[in-house]
């Protein structure tokens, strides 16, 4: 097997992956994400002891233990760009000879759970709620830069692309669903489930209009009228899609968690965000080590 070039796989001086500044011995096989930097104290905070952490960029790292088990909390920044970063060298982390620069003939999975904020695209799901994306429909090309037609659902997708009359200039949206072993672990009666849209930005990809006209001002109702037997997208968001992709294709379980702050379909935001996010860090927290 050849070595991967010092230009595809970068590495720090000291032998870390180059953008999160991470050796293998650092992280736990069980990582959570937070979009926030800030918001890894958040989870943290509830641990029995932090054993290592480090910051580069807006990617901050710390590993410790939650009630007897390890676990490690990244900031990802935000958007499916910085997740193809993290995932990328988190894979590399555990699955690459970072010193002969080969991949491991034995392959590691990674348990991945997202803590994320979101707003609600549909009536009967409230703010303050709890949602777990069962798929994620990626509103961005980022997975197409991957041999990835093998891990999609083309159904959904091509439901979607018909309903919305999607542009194609903007590329295909893609569908995955997450991980089945983890979505049973974090899934109770008190969380919601539905299919997360994954935009590639904040404004415009998210239908927001400030100076800028936009492509289909019709799509977020589009959007939140489609439905495929059972499944309907409730919310929108930055990330998800790019963490069910690439977790899939690399070989790892992957689910994410939101916290609904804000409802779209009737403009209500949270009187207390920080307390919504808070309880649902505690519920993840917990299921993980049950």
């Amino acid at each position: 097997m050849s070595k991967i070039a010092e230009s595809e796989l970068i590495l720090n001086p000291n032998g870390s992956v180059y953008h999160l500044n991470l050796l293998p011995e650092n992280i736990a096989n069980d990582i959570i994400f937070v979009g926030d930097q800030d918001r890894v104290e958040s989870v943290t905070k509830y641990f029995d002891l932090i054993e290592f952490e480090t910051q580069k960029r807006e990617f901050k790292t710390q590993t410790g233990t939650y009630k007897g088990k390890r676990l490690t909390v990244i900031s990802t920044g935000i958007g499916p760009d910085n997740i193809d970063i993290v995932i990328n060298e988190l894979d590399a982390l555990v699955n690459i000879d970072l010193k002969e620069r080969k991949i491991k003939s034995e392959h590691t999975s990674l348990n991945i759970v997202r803590i994320g904020t979101s707003g609600s695209l549909q009536l009967d799901i409230p703010v303050d709620s709890f949602l777990l994306s069962s798929h994620a429909m990626g509103l961005n090309s980022l997975l197409h830069s991957y041999k990835c037609e093998h891990i999609l659902e083309s159904d959904i997708e091509d439901a979607f692309i018909n309903h919305t009359n999607w542009n194609l200039k903007k590329g295909r949206p893609y569908c995955i669903q997450n991980s089945q072993v983890l979505a049973e672990k974090l899934l109770d009666k008190q969380v919601f489930t539905g299919i997360t849209a994954t935009a590639v930005g904040f404004y415009g990809p998210q239908g927001r209009v400030l100076r800028l006209s936009l492509e289909d001002s019709q799509l977020n109702n589009k959007i939140d009228s489609f439905k495929f037997e059972n499944h309907r997208i409730t919310n929108l968001e930055m990330e998800t899609s790019a963490i069910y992709g690439l977790s899939k294709l690399l070989g790892h379980n992957s689910v994410s968690m939101n916290a609904i702050i804000a409802n779209r379909a009737n403009g209500t935001f949270s009187k207390n965000p920080y307390k919504t996010v808070d309880s649902l860090i505690k519920y993840t927290l917990d299921k993980i080590v049950r």
